[in-house]
């Protein structure tokens, strides 16, 4: 079962989920398509930078209404396999190695909010982009992604978009910091592949490390974040592309 489109242009990749007529809802096939994409989007060696986007007018509306039935009738093991394999797609995609850019032209609900969440740049559509976290309407609680959306965000704020369940626009998800960057509905995908590109443009192995740091950093005391910080500032000395960029700036005249 096909339900994503994977493309490779340069060094961008962009995995696309391909259910427009379910609104790219979550099934366990998707979420198992998504780990596989981002687990070889992290082995190959041209892509720099990823875009996650959505087919037809939905970026992703949560789980879909037949996912819902089998995880309400799952044993507690089959419950929990099912919901390691979510945890697993999105860790894939906090720690694969290249930014990972979510272009949202339309709804990003629930578990659509939580694969939002886990990106490292989210571009929306001013006019047609929504976020929430629907879970708890329907007696059920966004477990997973919570642990990323409080680091995101903070309490306060998490607090409000999981208890209130309300849908959020794209200038208030940017003001919370859910999101990083509103455009104009048709300038939507012109303005994530800018983004892209620039990135591409970053040292691969500079953005890899920079992605480490920024996961392992939370919940470090300040000793142990400095000392962590210590040693990857050395290691990051020794790549290729440091010393590459170092001789290139000090070559270059000035003034």
């Amino acid at each position: 079962m096909n339900l994503l489109r994977v493309t490779i242009d340069g060094a961008i990749g962009t995995i696309t989920m391909d259910r427009a007529e379910k609104r790219n809802a979550l099934s366990a096939e998707l979420i198992a398509e998504l780990f596989a994409a981002f687990t070889a989007m992290a082995m190959h060696a041209d892509v720099r930078v990823v875009v996650l986007k959505g087919s037809g007018t939905a970026f992703c509306a949560g789980a879909d209404l037949a996912y819902l039935q089998t995880i309400s009738e799952n044993s507690p093991l089959e419950n929990l396999a099912d919901s390691t394999a979510l945890k697993d797609m999105f860790q894939a995609i906090v720690e694969c190695p290249k930014p990972v850019i979510a272009m949202v032209q339309g709804a990003a609900i629930a578990g659509g909010c939580g694969l939002a969440t886990v990106c490292d740049v989210v571009v929306a559509a001013r006019d047609k982009a929504r976020f929430g976290y629907s879970e708890v309407r329907i007696g059920f609680i966004p477990a997973i992604v919570m642990v990323y959306l409080v680091r995101k965000i903070g309490d306060t704020q998490a607090r409000r978009l999981v208890l209130t369940a309300e849908n959020i626009t794209a200038d208030q998800a940017l003001k919370i910091g859910l999101i990083s960057t509103v455009v104009e509905d048709a300038a939507l995908e012109q303005e994530t592949m800018r983004i892209a590109n620039s990135m591409a443009e970053n040292s691969a192995s500079a953005m890899a490390m920079s992605k480490m740091m920024l996961n392992a950093v939370h919940g470090m005391s300040l000793d142990a974040g400095l000392h962590y910080a210590t040693v990857m500032n050395a290691l990051a000395r020794q790549t290729e592309d440091c010393k590459k960029g170092i001789a290139s700036f000090l070559n270059t005249p000035k003034g």
